[in-house]
């Protein structure tokens, strides 16, 4: 018997996989695109490919127009036909032949609008979208550090489609949602909800399968649409006993394929991977996935990059991926917006948990009091872009939590109100996952998500770094902080380039960031807060520098890693010693501080064991500043020396070169 069903599986699997190429096809339209931008009375046509960002050079905030031609063919008589734009910046309005289509307000979520009855068969037709990155009172974010350059950012494509179909422009996702009610080893329960838009009248059926890493069918359920609805929602329950679990230690995926029409041939088909998981909260204030406790040791990952700005491809980001792994984080946030789809889709893989933010946000530099108009435009975007937020990453395992808001202020109008009728939203759509917020103030806008990150900078431009002992203390003495799940974020400036000799507090208005001061504050907090032991989560702020042009500079340079994505400060390897778990770290600190002006130095190393030091062939003994910090002291400089550091093998596994210059002043 149990050979004949999986027979009668992999028939049936090949039977569905043989009619899903004629259901929807996807062109690609990057390229040819004519691009001028309108400002100071400049009209510079050009031929652009996307993904495409106007600035590049500091952001100019202007409206832009971007023209293509494509054929429509006329064998694409009676199919359905849509474009989906993957994302622009900011606000793009759409016309198809001279007609208008649509308007987007949001830099950081796609859409998707059907065109069926806005093209000529057999002809050439144009497509203008209308773009501008000027500052907008009714869209999110109104006051936001990152630079949102402008431009078709992300890629644009053409959907052909037959007449009855699984809809494309619920919020330009699946159409498809995996609703999970009941996460259990033993059993995984829940709803499959179906957006259907279908032309023809009658019953269509619709099949949902649930398909393991090994091809085989797990599970299928079918139902039909209604006869006389165009556009409606199916819901077809489901449940899966003793399911493979996704979490980070074992992310395992199943294969979800809805058909709809005729299962031997049908009129439209969507596939994608997603996994069954709890998230939750345990009493010791710990995020659990499964009922287990995971360490959460994330970064905050900000959407551009030198030479590129916005324009990031999936190269790029899996790129990042790579570094983010490497450095040993389990976590990441998307910092006021979604990134690419293949991100997720890499995480969902890799077990790597993700934080993805709305863009309810406030600049944390300058107009940092506006970041809220209760205007019911302003109202509903922020709403809308939620909404897309969501929706359109819903059936990623690897998103654990949905960001609400970050740094809002409270002053003027009532905010808080706001922040509360977003976490309902929230709530709504997805109540599997919990919502979180990022805050640097008291108040009670601490209290309305499940979680919430405190942001701390304490020992930066005020008091001292042993200040976050208190801070951690008084977070557990205090009644009502003490019932808040809280976790930690913190991270400043420290330019890569910027070398001191002598570590200063840092000064508000400095464009001197020296990478030593920031090397330190990290230094003093992932030691401190480890050792208070009280945050369900750690992240710090930024993986990479960012531009932001509120900044000297145009600059943030609080990343672990530079502008450029390539050159990494010290602190990733600090932080690599201290989370990689499985690849040990050997690491010579301040090496750009090459230059010195005095003979006895302090020599200080990064390595998650205890390792061996040389200096010009001499070992030098080391002691232990905290589990992955080692310093030798009162080690004397030659003209030039050579530093080594080697492993318990005697491998040598870095080395610097030191130079004494005693004429030079230090600064």
């Amino acid at each position: 018997m149990r050979l004949f069903l999986t027979i009668i599986s992999l028939f049936l699997a090949t039977l569905l996989s043989a009619a899903e190429p004629s259901t929807r096809t996807h062109y690609p339209l990057n390229d040819s695109w004519r691009f001028s931008i309108m400002s100071e009375g400049r009209f510079e046509p050009e031929v652009v490919s996307l993904p495409h960002s106007w600035s590049l050079d500091g952001i100019e905030q202007a409206t832009a127009y971007y023209q293509r031609q494509i054929r429509i063919p006329d064998e694409f008589r009676g199919k359905r036909l849509f474009l989906r734009f993957g994302g622009v910046s900011d606000i793009a309005t759409l016309f198809v032949n001279g007609s208008y289509v649509t308007e987007h307000a949001g830099p950081y979520t796609a859409f998707t609008v059907e065109i069926t009855d806005k093209v000529r068969y057999g002809e050439t037709n144009s497509i203008r979208v209308v773009v501008s990155n000027n500052h907008h009172s009714g869209m999110l974010p109104i006051s936001t550090d990152y630079d949102l350059y402008g431009g078709i950012y992300r890629d644009v494509e053409l959907i052909v489609t037959n007449r009855n179909i699984i809809s494309p422009t619920f919020y330009s996702s699946d159409g498809v949602f995996v609703v999970q009610k009941d996460v259990k080893e033993s059993r995984v329960s829940g709803t499959v909800k179906v957006h259907v838009s279908t032309l023809d009248a009658g019953n269509h059926p619709v099949m949902v399968r649930f398909v393991g890493v090994d091809g085989y069918e797990v599970k299928s359920y079918t139902t039909k649409t209604e006869k006389s609805v165009k556009d409606h929602l199916l819901e077809l329950p489901f449940s899966i006993d003793y399911p493979e679990l996704w979490s980070p230690e074992h992310p395992y995926l199943y294969t979800v394929e809805v058909y709809l029409g005729d299962i031997a041939k049908p009129s439209d088909v969507v596939r994608f991977k997603t996994g069954f998981r709890s998230v939750t909260i345990g009493d010791d204030n710990r995020l659990c996935i499964n009922g287990k406790s995971v360490d959460v040791c994330g970064v905050n990952l900000a959407h551009d990059r030198k030479g590129c700005g916005m324009a990031l491809t999936e190269s790029h980001l899996l790129e990042d991926l790579s570094d983010i792994r490497e450095m040993g984080a389990t976590a990441l946030r998307s910092v006021i917006g979604p990134h690419l789809p293949t991100l997720y889709n890499e995480c969902d893989k890799e077990g790597m948990m993700v934080w993805i933010d709305s863009p309810f946000a406030r600049n944390s530099v300058l107009f940092a009091d506006i970041c809220y108009y209760p205007t019911m435009q302003y109202r509903n975007n922020g709403f809308e872009q939620l909404r897309e937020v969501i929706y359109q990453n819903y059936n990623h395992p690897s998103v654990v939590m949905w960001g609400v808001f970050n740094f809002v202020s409270q002053m003027g109008d009532d905010v808080v109100c706001y922040v509360k009728e977003l976490n309902d939203i929230a709530h709504e759509i997805d109540p599997s996952r919990p919502t979180v917020g990022c805050s640097n103030s008291d108040g009670d806008i601490n209290f309305v998500t499940d979680l919430i990150v405190l942001r701390q900078n304490v020992g930066w431009l005020r008091g001292s770094y042993e200040d976050i002992r208190v801070w951690c203390r008084q977070l557990k003495d205090n009644k009502r902080f003490s019932e808040l799940r809280y976790g930690v974020c913190y991270g400043e400036q420290g330019a890569i380039d910027h070398v001191a000799d002598i570590v200063r507090r840092m000064e508000y208005d400095s464009w001197f960031r020296p990478e030593r001061t920031n090397t330190i504050m990290h230094e003093s907090y992932s030691s401190l807060l480890s050792e208070a032991a009280i945050f369900w989560g750690t992240w710090i702020d930024n993986m990479y520098d960012y531009a932001s042009m509120y900044r000297p500079q145009g600059i943030c340079y609080s990343g672990i890693v530079d502008f450029d994505h390539q050159r990494r400060k010290d602190i990733f390897y600090l932080y690599r010693a201290l989370w990689n778990k499985s690849e040990p770290t050997y690491y010579i600190a301040e090496r750009r501080w090459s230059n010195r002006c005095e003979e006895q130095q302090t020599i200080k190393v990064y390595c998650s064991s205890e390792p061996l030091l040389t200096v010009d062939g001499e070992s030098v003994s080391l002691s232990a500043v905290s589990p992955v910090v080692w310093e030798a002291h009162s080690v004397r400089i030659d003209d030039e020396s050579v530093v080594r550091l080697y492993d318990a093998a005697g491998v040598c596994r870095d080395s610097v070169t030191l130079r004494v210059d005693k004429m030079r002043v230090p600064r």
